[in-house]
């Protein structure tokens, strides 16, 4: 099992960057991790996903170029550094880990992901 636990929402102007952090419990280095985001209305969309090895990542094409996935296996933490952040963006970012018997996958199924955050709010107002 694992836990997780998001920080590092906030409400910023368009433009500006913020950097989520994904604090894990467990066995954190058998999960490769993603991140996932709900704005009111809309569903859940898939965000950044990485792989347990950390070396293998996938964007959505909404973000793709302007987030960045990565972790930390030995500080059992993710994180999703965010640029030049839209008005778009608006939502509740939560990451979720998918237990993985491989280690360069990604995952970008909400389904596959047996265990998720609370969420933090990220608001980016125009």
């Amino acid at each position: 099992q694992v836990q997780l636990e998001e920080s590092g929402g906030g409400l910023v102007q368009a433009g500006s960057s913020l950097r989520l952090s994904c604090a894990a419990s467990g066995r954190f280095s058998i999960y490769a991790m993603g991140w996932f985001r709900q704005a009111p209305g809309k569903e859940r969309e898939f965000v950044a996903a990485i792989s347990r090895s950390g070396d293998i990542t996938n964007y959505a094409d909404s973000v793709k170029g302007r987030f960045t996935i990565s972790r930390d296996n030995a500080k059992i933490t993710a994180y999703l550094q965010m640029n030049s952040l839209k008005p778009e963006d608006t939502a509740v970012y939560s990451c979720a880990a998918a237990y993985s018997t491989t280690l360069g996958r990604t995952v970008v199924t909400p389904r596959e992901y047996g265990y998720w955050g609370q969420g933090t709010q990220v608001t980016v107002s125009s």
